[in-house]
């Protein structure tokens, strides 16, 4: 699809960006990302330095006093605990985090992972009388329970308390009969940054417990903050605030582990030798992690984190890896199918939001066939497997749709929702799929206009064929980790004139582009876009959308420009 650049510097004061530079002698280009990003001229040091000293006080949350006394007592009488996760990477790590931190000071501990298939996701009834048999008197939720109103209720009726750690989008009601309820996102919640993945509210609730037990913090970031990051980066949450800190401190953590299942998993994944990066996390190891609950059980994930045997992590790793390769093989076949099925629709240009439902589809894959639908399309995209009259779907969704308000607007269709803007999960009677559908696409056509629907490129800054250096390539490491919210920077250089350009790689996937601009060579590859070699030829004038990156090669250094989208008409406007 033709995509719409958006220049994001044009927003922007050019008497801002000269304060930043001259201020703390930077370059202009990176006061622009910068500025892009949110962050304000005071606030540059603690984004650049990534300081531990920036980390908010955990007792600012709503709750966590309560949520301290009420375990701290539970620990010195004995009550037996169970945490309660969640099958993702997010509630794998935050069950580990927690469990750990738990049992080190000797709490009779046991954790729980709900199965995807049988049980779905969050707090359930079935789950929670089988606890109740098991004689568990605290449940504390790590990435799930702000929506279990009535589960939460029955609990406390049959003397259990609920402690509930999330970070998803609140409901109108919240689950209060729970002892306690942390959560950034509760309307009234002071706590200054509400955009901590599930594993960052477990991690700020074992800070605030280490503190009250005489542990120092500098003490939680040595043991879990590895855990932390690993939730945080697969949980996609932006990497700005305190999920920066957490992030960068983690990927030191993860770039030599101490943990056996880390150090396990990352052999398998091959990436032992590589630098190790949010991209690292995000494309060798989460997908491992979470093949264990998408296809099996994810409580072998966690397992695989608290485990001290080697021969044990190395076993286990070897079974995810397996399991992740058959999750692909699952994932391509449903994708595969959603295509024949929106090839058949012979309505499906007008619908601004793709709805699909079949029989038997794999809840644990459906979420991963939608985002990539929803980038294939540039559509809101909800896939829905049923199962005896029942259906449960997944959503992922485009920038300018807030999903999670969305389905709260067909609701009544619905008999239960949660996520967030982007991403959302949801449970459906089969007959209503239909209903469903058009009232979300009804929904759709009030709310997104024909310029919402335009898939865009946002540019950080127009650049120069000078400006081209190892020196600046290196000068944006500083800003790392990227990922949503501090994305990687993307530019753009106008007019390059195309000297030589391939198709590489397995099956000609990739392109390899060589330009030149001012008697300036510029060395391009871009990934997935090997068809372009058909459409360009040399002596072609283009304008490129890139990452500035490094290609290391023999000990020697050089500049790469990895494309992002290429225009071979009219003059992008910066």
């Amino acid at each position: 699809m033709e995509k719409a650049w958006i220049f994001r510097h044009l927003r922007l004061k050019e008497n801002d960006i000269t304060d930043i530079a001259n201020e703390y002698h930077i370059p202009k280009m990176i006061a622009t990302i910068l500025l892009n990003r949110g962050v304000s001229k005071e606030d540059v040091p603690s984004f650049i330095k990534k300081s531990m000293a920036n980390i908010i006080d955990p007792s600012r949350m709503l709750d966590m006093d309560k949520a301290v006394k009420r375990i701290n007592s539970a620990i010195e009488s004995g009550e037996k605990i169970v945490v309660y996760g969640d099958y993702d990477v997010d509630g794998i790590t935050s069950t580990a985090l927690m469990y750990e931190f738990l049992e080190k000071f000797g709490a009779n501990v046991e954790y729980y992972i709900p199965d995807r298939k049988g049980e779905g996701y969050g707090i359930n009834i079935m789950a929670v009388n089988k606890l109740l048999r098991r004689g568990v008197k605290l449940l504390i939720t790590v990435d799930c329970g702000i929506t279990a109103i009535g589960e939460v209720e029955f609990a406390k009726l049959q003397k259990m308390d609920v402690i509930i750690t999330d970070h998803h989008t609140c409901k109108d009601r919240l689950p209060t009969a729970a002892a306690a309820i942390l959560n950034p996102k509760r309307p009234d919640c002071e706590y200054p940054f509400d955009s901590l993945a599930g594993v960052g509210v477990a991690f700020k609730l074992i800070l605030a417990l280490a503190v009250s037990r005489g542990m120092s913090s500098r003490e939680v970031f040595d043991e879990y903050i590895d855990l932390a990051a690993l939730g945080t980066i697969a949980d996609v949450v932006p990497l700005l605030g305190e999920n920066r800190i957490i992030v960068d401190k983690g990927l030191c953590a993860l770039q030599n582990p101490t943990r056996v299942g880390i150090r396990a998993l990352e052999e398998v994944a091959g990436v032992t030798d590589k630098p190790f990066t949010a991209s690292t996390i995000a494309f060798a190891i989460a997908p491992r992690l979470n093949a264990a609950g998408r296809l099996g059980t994810a409580t072998t994930a966690v397992e695989l984190l608290l485990t001290r045997d080697e021969n044990r992590a190395r076993e286990i790793a070897l079974a995810l890896d397996e399991e992740n390769k058959e999750r692909q093989q699952t994932e391509k076949e449903i994708f595969d199918e959603t295509l024949q099925m929106i090839a058949k629709d012979a309505n499906f240009e007008k619908k601004k939001v793709i709805v699909l439902a079949r029989e038997g589809w794999h809840q644990g894959v459906i979420g991963i066939v939608a985002s990539r639908l929803c980038d294939m399309y540039y559509k809101p995209c909800i896939l829905i497997s049923t199962d005896n009259g029942a259906g449960k779907g997944s959503g992922r969704s485009i920038k300018t749709f807030n999903l999670f308000d969305a389905l709260s607007a067909c609701e009544k269709h619905l008999t239960d929702f949660g996520g967030h803007a982007v991403a959302a999960g949801l449970n459906i009677n089969q007959n209503e799929i239909e209903n469903f559908e058009k009232a979300i696409n009804k929904y759709a056509d009030e709310t997104l206009g024909e310029k919402d629907m335009i898939p865009t490129v946002e540019i950080d800054c127009p650049l120069s064929e000078q400006s081209l250096t190892l020196e600046n390539a290196h000068m944006l490491s500083r800003l790392e980790p990227f990922g949503m919210g501090n994305e990687k920077p993307v530019f753009a250089v106008s007019s390059v004139t195309v000297t030589a350009v391939s198709a590489v790689g397995a099956d000609s996937k990739h392109l390899r582009l060589r330009a030149l601009k001012n008697n300036r060579t510029i060395n391009c590859i871009g990934f997935g876009m090997g068809a372009l070699a058909e459409t360009l030829r040399e002596g072609d004038v283009v304008h490129i959308a890139f990452h500035m990156d490094i290609n290391s090669y023999q000990r020697t250094e050089s500049v790469q420009l990895v494309l992002k989208d290429i225009k071979k008409k009219g003059e992008p406007k910066a």
